[in-house]
């Protein structure tokens, strides 16, 4: 049974950046370059309105068997062989994205994905190349520009033009493979592609999360040098607890919820009292000392805990050496930031 123009059109619009009336008309390849590129960046899938018609007639044709093999050899397109150098690039940034951290990244991954790419913009339509071929100039020319952050454009140009050079047309065929089959095969490709770059967003989304907390702890510390504004903070925060226990009596699921910012901020005060009670202990003074009694008695011993100065016990002199130092400053950066 022919392909429908009127259907092709109707996925053409409704999911024609994803490839699905490539798909419809059997042209996988296509579809594939189209999934992994959103209709080639956008721009080649609007374009190809006005091509439609000739896939489905070259499709029908194929289909009905009146397509003969093809001896000569396609001329080369500037359009494919720029379609090639770009969607190798391409790869190759998804590359570097989602595989980096490989050691072997410069030498395997990158000319890889590269050739890939090339090969994939090769296989569309009615032409092919030789995909060993393909590869082993992405992996010859790799070396050469080892760690360089050029490298993707000239591994992109020589893989394209072996490309070019191996190009032929592929031989028709009337087999139609179950679609089941089909979406199998398209889907595998397609979460190979994809998996490296969701694991890296993944992957930097927990460090960004896990930076904010650090900062926002480090934001707590720092307010705590500033008594007047961690309470006006603590204020604004609770700001809706206190207007809640106005109008309700304070009862009721929402009073619950806003206790706990008082637990936290109980918590987090209490942490910075344990903090300098522990810095007072470490330098030996009684809490309140006066800030020359602090600078005198660190003096004092970094003169003794001093690294260089016990060489018999480096390791331990070293540990309490760091724990002098950070005790000084928990006592003395408040102190001076009021001073200031």
């Amino acid at each position: 049974m022919g392909k429908s123009l009127l259907m092709t059109y109707v996925l053409w619009a409704l999911g024609g950046p994803f490839g699905l009336h490539h798909i419809y008309l059997g042209r996988d390849s296509h579809a594939l370059l189209w999934m992994l590129t959103f209709g080639g960046f956008g721009i080649s899938w609007i374009w190809e309105f006005w091509y439609i018609p000739g896939f489905v007639a070259q499709v029908n044709r194929c289909q009905d068997g009146k397509v003969q093999p093809k001896e000569s050899e396609p001329t080369i397109s500037a359009v494919r062989f720029f379609g090639q150098m770009s969607v190798g690039i391409y790869f190759g940034i998804v590359a570097v994205i989602g595989l980096s951290f490989l050691s072997s990244f410069y030498i395997v991954a990158l000319p890889l994905a590269i050739g890939l790419g090339v090969h994939l913009v090769a296989n569309v339509g009615e032409q092919t190349s030789d995909l060993k071929n393909t590869l082993l100039a992405a992996f010859l020319t790799a070396p050469i520009f080892y760690g360089r952050a050029i490298a993707m454009l000239p591994i992109s140009i020589t893989t394209s033009m072996t490309s070019q050079q191996n190009r032929r047309y592929k031989p028709p065929s009337r087999d139609c493979e179950p679609l089941s089959l089909r979406l199998y095969r398209l889907g595998l490709a397609y979460l190979t592609f994809s998996a490296p770059v969701a694991y890296s967003i993944i992957y930097n989304t927990t460090a960004t999360i896990t930076y904010m907390a650090e900062g926002i702890g480090s934001l707590l510390d720092w307010l705590s040098i500033f008594p007047s504004i961690s309470r006006l903070l603590e204020s604004i925060l609770l700001l809706p607890y206190h207007i809640w226990k106005v109008v309700t009596g304070g009862v009721g699921l929402g009073a619950t919820y806003f206790r706990e910012w008082e637990k936290i901020y109980e918590f987090v005060n209490s942490f910075q009292s344990e903090k300098q009670a522990m810095a007072y202990k470490v330098l030996g003074l009684h809490h309140g000392a006066t800030l020359d009694e602090i600078s005198r008695r660190y003096r004092e011993l970094v003169k003794v805990w001093h690294p260089d100065h016990n060489r018999h016990r480096a390791k331990e002199a070293e540990q309490f050496f760091i724990e002098i130092q950070a005790a000084y400053e928990t006592l003395t950066q408040p102190r001076k930031s009021k001073n200031f």
